[in-house]
């Protein structure tokens, strides 16, 4: 139920960046900005929608422009908007034997997916439950992805209206609410001080001389 529009770019390809040294591990910045816009319709109030899926795989080149394939990796769009830093950890498949390992490391190249979408649900699947037994692979790194999601609806705009009105309410409950409290201490301090007059009336006129000579 997602859509875009035909001119947006829905896949693409970084530049080549270089690694440098971070503690114990070798970090690249690419630093590659992209932007998408996707549309949802809901027909089915009932259902919960499902959020886009970014597929990424990594290369790597070496000086002799031998390329390797480094990683997959998949995340879910965040659901909320605001800026999100997410790190996805990636992996790939690799065969088995020391000559598949040698041939990577002098030759180049290695096994790649010829579909993304495997590395989540191909998109070939059909049926309840997916097995991989028999595709090894192995844990290689992470990628770190810096996303700025904002939303539009107009459910939003019909609930911001309705926070504003409901804002103008409590705020005028809220200066009423001082003004009555304000009024509540002034009325207590009044009788705190009519008290006070009524108990030294009712004492005896020379303990009140004494008190005031001690004084």
């Amino acid at each position: 139920e997602w859509s875009s529009s035909p001119f947006q770019q829905l896949s693409g390809v970084t530049q080549t960046c270089a690694t440098k040294t971070v503690g114990w591990d070798n970090v690249a910045y690419f630093c590659y900005p992209f932007t998408v816009d996707m549309f949802y319709t809901q027909e089915d109030e009932d259902s919960l929608p499902q959020w886009p899926v970014l597929y990424f795989e990594v290369l790597s080149l070496d000086f002799w422009q031998r390329y390797r394939v480094e990683g997959y990796g998949s995340l879910v769009l965040p659901a909320s908007p605001g800026v999100h830093m997410l790190t996805i950890p990636t992996w790939r498949p690799v065969d088995l034997g020391t000559v598949a390992e040698m041939r990577r490391f002098f030759i180049g190249g290695s096994p790649e997916l010829e579909d993304l979408t495997y590395i989540r649900i191909p998109s070939t699947f059909k049926g309840k439950r997916l097995s991989r037994l028999g595709f090894r692979t192995e844990t290689t790194g992470s990628v770190t992805f810096r996303l700025c999601c904002l939303q539009q609806s107009k459910a939003f705009l019909e609930n911001s209206a309705l926070r504003q009105r409901m804002q103008s309410v409590l705020d005028r409950l809220g200066g009423f609410s001082q003004q009555s409290s304000v009024y509540n201490v002034l009325e207590a301090f009044q009788r705190a001080r009519r008290r006070m007059q009524e108990a030294r009336e009712s004492l005896p006129q020379d303990l009140i001389n004494t008190s005031a000579s001690a004084v």
